[in-house]
């Protein structure tokens, strides 16, 4: 059988993406993002799911969202129901990097409340490029059932997809920033200062907002 200059190629995408060195995998995924081929859909999203390097995975969701999206979607919704965390993680960060809205479906509220802060994290991220236009306060709603969860990164990024989704998001902070739990009022609490105030940042927000709390003055901050 004879093998074309194509065929060799997608032979080293394919075998570049297994080697033992990250420079080469992430040739590799260049290469294979540079020229599409249906033949390298698969092993994208496989070295997804076990990728040890970021810039080598950055590199794999951008040579998916250079494939058609007919087929790597079918795939990657199945990848956000993994058993491996990492496979769910970037499944759902290249779902947000190609935003097409017919992956909606997948971002369920157990997907949005994985107990894994990292997969949490892209699901919030792909939740406020995916939702339908209407469904915002609802999913505003279904975020805030996460507030004071995890450390400061896994705080600040669903404070950062509730202010994505705008003005809407308000009934589901103030429901929150009455909450028995003080931390999760002063995330609540610190989330509507940097909706009001984009300049603020998230630490004097945060901290300005555990003041109010240790003062009892919730109900007070903001209105």
């Amino acid at each position: 059988m004879t093998i074309t200059g194509q065929d060799a190629e997608a032979l080293r995408v394919l075998h570049g993406l297994e080697d033992d060195r990250p420079s080469v995998r992430l040739r590799a995924a260049l290469a294979g993002g540079s020229a599409p081929d249906p033949r390298f859909v698969g092993k994208l999203i496989e070295r997804c799911a076990v990728e040890p390097e970021f810039f080598v995975r950055d590199m794999l969701t951008w040579a998916l969202t250079r494939h058609p999206e007919s087929l790597t979607l079918p795939v990657l919704l199945r990848e956000v129901r993994s058993e491996r965390t990492q496979a769910r993680s970037q499944a759902l960060h290249t779902l947000s990097k190609i935003g097409n809205r017919l992956a909606w479906p997948a971002i369920t509220k157990t997907v949005l409340s994985d107990t894994d802060d990292e997969v949490a994290r892209s699901a919030w991220r792909a939740a406020v490029v995916l939702v339908p236009e209407g469904e915002e306060a609802a999913l505003a709603t279904v975020l805030a059932t996460q507030f004071g969860r995890g450390g400061r990164e896994t705080q600040l990024s669903l404070s950062r997809a509730l202010i994505a989704l705008g003005e809407v998001v308000e009934p589901a902070l103030r429901t929150t920033t009455t909450d028995p739990d003080p931390r999760l009022r002063a995330h609540a609490l610190a989330t509507r200062r940097m909706l009001r105030d984009p300049d603020a940042g998230f630490e004097s927000a945060i901290e300005e907002a555990k003041r109010v709390v240790a003062l009892g003055a919730s109900g007070q901050e903001g209105g």
